[in-house]
């Protein structure tokens, strides 16, 4: 009698699993039959909709192949002169151009879309720098955009370099910072974390300056060497 009671509730427990299974089923068809019914139903729009899309990327596709790229090219070729100027510090002829070929701001106002005008706000800015007209440097090298591991960070500590000679120390600081932190390497990071040091010591923030420089002895013995860093931290450490 218990076997038979066993057999007769495993049978009801199958005959459950299977109605979950057939409800399951039944519910998976019944989602693709509205699915089906919703394509049918705007076929005509969906077929607009991908046309749109691969219009969209086929006009995309042709203006980078027929204007960018030849607008890339000629920006290029106006900037290769710009940059021998800047190459031997002749920065007004770099920043204004020579009559013949566009200087840097020119070519940003007349390229303003392609990588070129990108990189020509980088010169811009440096040789603003350079000139001690540090509010142009400052603007133009905020509109630069780099991941390069290089000159992401020198662009950066450009713009502190220039907020510190306008005696915005602060915002310098954070400007040296922030460009050590950009690429760990071992030019520009230990660079600008010297250059935050030597805020911290005008500021009078002694011990601050001491954590950078003991920073760049533990992390950046090349540059410490050159740098004579040892002499930077018994400086701070008499002044803590």
């Amino acid at each position: 009698m218990r076997c038979f009671s066993q057999n007769y509730i495993n049978q009801i427990k199958m005959s459950k699993k299977n109605q979950v299974k057939d409800t399951s089923l039944e519910t998976v068809e019944g989602a693709l039959t509205k699915t089906e019914q919703f394509i049918e139903d705007n076929q005509k729009w969906i077929v607009r909709v991908v046309a749109i899309v691969l219009a969209i990327v086929v006009l995309v596709i042709g203006a980078k192949r027929l204007y960018l790229n030849p607008l890339e090219e000629e920006a290029h070729g106006q900037m290769f002169v710009a940059e021998k100027y800047f190459e031997i510090d002749s920065f007004d002829l770099a920043l204004y151009g020579d009559g013949n070929y566009s200087g840097f701001l020119q070519i940003i106002d007349d390229y303003g879309i392609t990588k070129a005008s990108n990189l020509a706000n980088y010169y811009a800015g440096i040789s603003f720098l350079k000139s001690e007209q540090y509010e142009d440097a400052i603007d133009y090298l905020k509109n630069f955009k780099s991941k390069d591991k290089m000159v992401a960070p020198i662009a950066t500590g450009a713009i502190g370099d220039a907020l510190v000679e306008l005696g915005d120390l602060e915002d310098g600081l954070g400007y040296y910072i922030k460009a050590a932190g950009i690429s760990d390497n071992n030019f520009t990071a230990p660079m600008y974390l010297m250059k935050a040091g030597l805020v911290y010591e005008n500021l009078g923030e002694f011990e601050k300056a001491l954590d950078l420089y003991e920073e760049i002895l533990e992390n950046y013995p090349d540059y410490s060497r050159s740098n004579n860093i040892e002499k930077y931290i018994t400086r701070s450490k008499l002044q803590s």
